[in-house]
């Protein structure tokens, strides 16, 4: 399928460096890649060659991981493999109502949203007015602003009149957010936060289990790549190992006897 004007591509070029532009008629500048005819990249296709400058490279349409790999940074986003992790464990294909608590850059933001379905929507708190905006930014690059909203507040004092059918906390003490938090997921929702440490993983975990959720459990990603040469293969050096820690439980009615 051919692009349409206004998409957000990239060029792959030979050395697997990624060259972002929007998609319009008529002719384009592009840093370190000169001039282009808007009109010819048109009339291309997702993985098709483009010539310049007698090298050959490619046009792609941006995967999800594309998108959050490549935000305007601030504060530090959840990685892709963290992402998908909580985009399968939550459910969030089947949400209708997701909320998020704390922006970033947007990076998580984004993955929720792709996975969303069409009539889904986002609503995030954040603490920091500047991230909001930030993520808002990031988030109108990839073509979703529409499907997403924001309050600026402290999420363990700040409620909004949403019924969540998923809650993902991305914040240093979700365990003291669970007051305000709580209500506005419905019963049988997924709970995930986001966190950096052991000691509050713990907590985490404790406050949820003291709540009567169930299924609670934690967990750690760790991914490493495979070097694959004409002379054997090995682990790369590069791994991507710890980068947060993510805890799941599932929001259930207590049983008061």
């Amino acid at each position: 399928m051919t692009f349409t004007e206004g998409e957000y591509l990239f060029i792959l070029d030979n050395q697997g460096r990624k060259h972002w532009f929007r998609a319009q008629t008529g002719m384009m500048k592009m840093a370190s890649l000169g001039t282009l005819d808007g009109d010819r990249l048109l009339a291309l296709g997702d993985g098709d060659v483009i010539k310049l400058a007698g090298k050959v490279m490619h046009v792609f349409r941006p995967r999800v991981s594309d998108l959050m790999t490549s935000v305007e940074r601030g504060a530090q986003v959840v990685t892709p493999k963290d992402a998908a992790t909580i985009v399968l464990e939550c459910d969030i294909p089947s949400c209708r109502t997701v909320l998020e608590v704390g922006a970033g850059s947007g990076a998580l933001s984004i993955a929720l949203l792709r996975a969303l379905p069409e009539e889904g929507v986002l609503h995030t708190i954040e603490l920091r007015d500047e991230y909001a905006k930030r993520a808002g930014r990031n988030i109108s690059r990839a073509g979703m602003q529409h499907r997403w909203s924001y309050t600026i507040g402290d999420a363990i004092e700040t409620t909004v009149d949403i019924t969540a059918d998923a809650v993902v906390m991305d914040m240093p003490v979700p365990w003291e957010a669970m007051d305000a938090v709580e209500p506005m997921l419905r019963m049988g929702g997924m709970f995930c936060a986001y966190i950096p440490n052991t000691n509050q993983l713990e907590a985490t975990v404790k406050e949820l289990r003291s709540r009567g959720y169930v299924e609670v459990r934690a967990l750690e990603n760790i991914q490493r790549e495979m070097d694959v040469h004409p002379g054997g293969v090995r682990p790369s050096f590069d791994t991507l190992g710890h980068t947060g820690y993510l805890v799941f439980a599932r929001k259930a009615a207590r049983d008061e006897e």
